[in-house]
């Protein structure tokens, strides 16, 4: 009995001493850059019961390590600061975190168009040749799927240098310098994306879980997952690793390209609540102004549901930071995929819609880029003409600054004969089109819901006329309303007027009811 004591005291001084270390999270270290004008909190772990004293710009703060370890402490707000400072910590160990600033800090996040590098932008070299900038600082989040909650991750805030800045997300970076440079403050940006992800993946799974709007995408993840984690679904995923592997030898033989590795849906960007639980959660709670987000086209196929579901991420998001209705703004879908000879319905077009009604949101915008896609290529390679839209955005409804910053959106439509006046909100310019007289990417409809195309005219600061002579007695109008839009109409400050449509016709993503599935499948009528 006294060798077990002896052995379990040793054992519980061994396990004291290896917990006994002061530790902070990679989002909190050298050279981070602190949101000026809140409190912005601090935290880390160290042994439970510890007391805690963190002292910063002259000012000192107490905490205790709980239960778990965890420890907090809110920094008082202060005004934007270049001038070097350090944070210093005290628990069981000392830490002091060196080179810190106060600015503005972004969250830059989505899929791969976010993800997009600096250096495979059109002006990439001369981009990053110029961004030997010591105020901006860049951090980025790696790439982890899984439904256990994170607290940490591998990564540090670095200064921005031609080497750091060209692997750093090309929106974000390029964002960012124009805040920076425009107001002159320190900027700090986070990446936090993931090419391909789903929107799905990036909030809290039990979230989706109790709400009732998304009980037909939940019940198709649990269905999902127990087919991926039976033993037929490991064996069915080891199998494909193995294909690949010899596809992938072969490639490399021959000088070819090797094929995608098969992705693990399961720790992958696809499954509900997996990118939050990896990639955000340790973020969570980080002082910022707000987020740039650029994600849908893997919801695209599914914009009914991602109509409820974009405005939800964000009001989650807000809640979790429990920092108000912090500011988001998003790019919508660019043009993409070949161009339709014929108007007619689009995942892509209804996708866009969805973004546009999500402004309804509290401190919200969106980017129009429907003249800046490529029908071939998903990632368009000018990303700076991009964040000079985003940024628009924030100067204006953050920073006060006076710019032009929304594109014209569609505000009425009159009918006279075969004739239909658009007329849009303008948000104070006049629209113009490009290129030719001719306003283009028109079509409408009468009663029959065929769709043609229509020839238009800006006949007013804030209108254009638009008929077809296939059309009599049109009721409906629609614009730039395809996947890859022929489309022409821009306001005089260069900001292409954002697609639109005037009829309320269900949506073609819009889930069919299972019994009108069965009977299709049947062949009823």
């Amino acid at each position: 009995m006294k060798k077990l004591g002896l052995l379990l005291s040793i054992a519980l001084a061994c396990a004291s001493a290896v917990r006994a270390e002061l530790k902070l999270p990679a989002i909190i270290g050298d050279h981070m850059v602190l949101q000026q004008k809140q409190a912005n909190p601090i935290w880390g772990w160290d042994t439970p019961g510890t007391k805690i004293n963190v002292q910063f710009a002259g000012q000192s703060y107490a905490a205790t390590a709980g239960a778990d370890g965890r420890w907090t402490v809110k920094l008082a707000a202060a005004d934007a600061n270049a001038t070097p400072q350090v944070l210093a910590i005290a628990g069981t160990t000392k830490l002091e975190v060196q080179d810190v600033l106060i600015g503005e800090v972004w969250m830059c996040s989505g899929q791969s168009n976010m993800g997009f590098k600096l250096n495979s932008d059109w002006n990439g070299d001369i981009e990053a040749a110029a961004s030997k900038l010591p105020n901006l600082r860049l951090i980025s989040v790696p790439l982890v799927g899984t439904q256990g909650l994170k607290t940490d991750f591998k990564g540090q805030w670095r200064t921005s240098t031609p080497e750091t800045a060209k692997a750093f997300s090309a929106v974000g970076f390029l964002f960012g310098r124009y805040i920076h440079e425009i107001l002159g403050v320190p900027v700090g940006l986070i990446d936090n994306s993931w090419g391909g992800s789903a929107a799905e993946a990036w909030v809290r799974r039990e979230t989706l879980e109790n709400d009732p709007r998304f009980a037909t995408l939940m019940a198709n993840t649990a269905k999902r997952e127990a087919e991926l984690s039976s033993e037929k679904g490991k064996a069915d995923f080891a199998k494909s690793v193995a294909d690949w592997k010899l596809a992938a030898e072969k490639a490399k033989a021959e000088k070819t390209a090797a094929p995608r590795a098969p992705g693990d849906w399961l720790t992958g960007n696809s499954r509900p609540g997996n990118i939050f639980a990896g990639m955000v959660n340790p973020t969570l709670g980080y002082g910022m102004k707000g987020v740039i987000w650029y994600q849908g086209e893997s919801n695209a196929g599914r914009a009914y549901e991602h109509a409820m579901l974009f405005p939800f991420l964000i009001e989650q998001w807000r809640k979790e930071w429990g920092q108000g209705d912090f500011s988001f703004y998003w790019v919508q879908l660019a043009d993409y995929m070949a161009e339709k000879p014929a108007p007619g319905d689009s995942a892509w077009a209804e996708l866009r819609e969805t973004q546009t009604k999500t402004q309804s949101l509290a401190n919200t915008g969106q980017a129009v880029i429907i003249d800046l896609g490529e029908a071939k290529d998903i990632h368009p390679r000018n990303k700076n003409d991009v964040a000079a839209r985003l940024v628009r955005w924030a100067l204006v409804k953050d920073y006060g600054l006076k710019f032009p910053y929304r594109s014209p959106e569609y505000k009425s439509m009159e009918i006279a004969g075969n004739k239909v006046t658009v007329t849009l909100d303008c948000f104070g310019s006049t629209l113009r089109a490009f290129d030719v007289a001719e306003a283009r990417g028109f079509a409408i409809c009468g009663d029959d819901r065929k769709w043609h195309w229509a020839s238009g005219k800006v006949i007013a600061p804030d209108k254009v006329e638009v008929w077809s002579d296939d059309v009599a007695a049109p009721t409906a109008v629609r614009y730039a309303w395809a996947d890859n839009p022929v489309c022409n109409l821009f306001s005089n400050d260069g900001l292409p007027v954002t697609p639109f449509r005037t009829d309320d016709f269900e949506m073609t993503t819009k889930p069919k009811p299972v019994a009108a599935v069965a009977g299709m499948i049947r062949g009823d009528r």
